[in-house]
């Protein structure tokens, strides 16, 4: 129980990261966010990643357009913003300055 806990709160605390950087590619559908993170193993339903959208989108990191689809209705496209630019930038700082620190910290110890 207690594994599954921390596995959980460290999955959450690099879902942001890990869905700014996803973005940055170019805009892009909420279904194939999804699709990219499952391809990264990193499981995200649709009740966890539109909320979580939202909220990038209300801080200003995010921005949308709908676009026509010819296989139904029109679709929310996401961008990144220049602030979430700058944000994505520090977000990668800080991810390689935690792996640096993870690293050193396990050493030699092998991971299956």
């Amino acid at each position: 129980m207690v594994a599954e806990n921390t596995q959980t709160q460290m999955r959450k605390g690099i879902l942001e990261y890990c869905i700014l950087s996803i973005i940055s590619r170019g805009e892009i559908y909420a279904s194939d966010i999804i699709g990219a993170l499952k391809k990264a193993e990193l499981l995200v339903v649709e009740g966890t990643l539109y909320p979580l959208l939202t909220r990038l989108k209300n801080n200003g990191l995010l921005s949308y357009s709908w676009q026509e689809s010819t296989s139904g209705p029109p679709r929310k496209y996401y961008q990144i913003t220049a602030e979430g630019t700058e944000v994505l930038h520090k977000l990668d700082v800080t991810w390689k300055e935690l792996n640096f620190a993870v690293q050193t910290a396990i050493g030699d110890r092998q991971i299956d």
